[in-house]
């Protein structure tokens, strides 16, 4: 499959650079961590950065499976364990570090097991627009000269122009979810200035991201695009999964951004749309149907 001429391949999802199974990482802790290599090893999940496996009920662990990801996950190791602990909800924070040897090349982590499901699998209730807003109130504190950039996220979004609207193009020739209004949106974040210091940001807010248990957050897990940055990266999120209008107007009221802030947050928004959509039309469907979601909220919200 190719979008609008685009190689499938160009959009998929990376391929591994090495081989991660059960039995490599069960050495690894034999290695590094042998109080826990005993405890059951059971794949669990691969994306685009890293393979994650079960460790026991509690443990989980978490690889790189390409060295682009590799100092993604270091961020986490260097950056997670502290904020960890003025945040109001749990965060997948490494617990043990492992280091690279002859049979793996990068650094790799043990983490916590955190219990729930994704956002996109569940039914928030309107009130966790509260929840998250006090959860990127906590995060979104200044963040130290040393703390690191990223490229892609926290960015002005004229630095991301080019590509967010080279996407437009194919997604409105080929879907009916990209039209005047979306355009309208973007262009309004285009223009609104960043009025806000540069503060520690997730970076990476989509649902898959987010944990649920019993309609509520109950987790944020991935943190691999950590970075000092615009806080409308993040709040993107208000529009990528909390279920209605109701809970969008708690959460933009409990966090009293400005009106520069949501202007360019809904631009933020428009991008992960975008990417989520075209990729996963590659060969995600979840993705898809999250960057589906992301455009119809923003096409529906007054």
């Amino acid at each position: 499959m190719s979008v609008q001429g685009i190689p499938a391949a160009t959009l998929a999802t990376p391929k591994a650079e090495v081989a991660i199974d059960a039995a490599l990482v069960e050495a690894l802790l034999r290695a590094q961590h042998p109080d826990l290599a005993s405890l059951s090893i059971k794949p669990f999940a691969s994306g685009w950065d890293n393979a994650m496996f079960r460790l026991g009920d509690q443990l989980c662990v978490r690889l790189p499976r390409r060295e682009a990801s590799a100092a993604l996950l270091a961020n986490e190791q260097r950056w997670l364990p502290a904020l960890a602990k003025r945040l109001p909800l749990p965060i997948s924070s490494p617990i043990r570090v492992g280091r690279a040897q002859a049979n793996y090349p990068w650094s790799w982590s043990v983490l916590a097991w955190l219990p729930g499901v994704t956002a996109d699998q569940s039914n928030l209730r309107a009130d966790q627009g509260i929840a998250l807003a006090r959860f990127l109130k906590a995060l979104h504190r200044p963040a130290p000269p040393q703390a690191p950039r990223n490229p892609y996220r926290g960015v002005p979004l004229q630095q991301r122009a080019a590509a967010v609207e080279e996407r437009m193009e194919r997604m409105g020739r080929s879907t009916a979810f990209v039209g005047n209004r979306i355009r309208s949106i973007w262009e309004q974040a285009l223009a609104a200035p960043i009025d806000v210091d540069a503060a520690w940001i997730h970076g990476d807010l989509h649902a898959r991201n987010v944990l649920v248990h019993d309609d509520g957050l109950c987790g944020i897990i991935d943190w691999g695009d950590l970075c000092k940055g615009d806080c409308a990266t993040d709040l993107a999120a208000i529009w990528m999964w909390l279920p209605n209008g109701e809970s969008r107007a708690m959460a933009m009221s409990t966090y009293a951004g400005s009106t520069a802030t949501w202007q360019r947050a809904k631009g933020w928004a428009v991008l992960f749309g975008l990417v989520l959509l075209e990729t996963g039309l590659a060969d995600n469907p979840p993705h898809a149907a999250m960057g589906e979601k992301i455009l119809r909220n923003l096409n529906d919200d007054p």
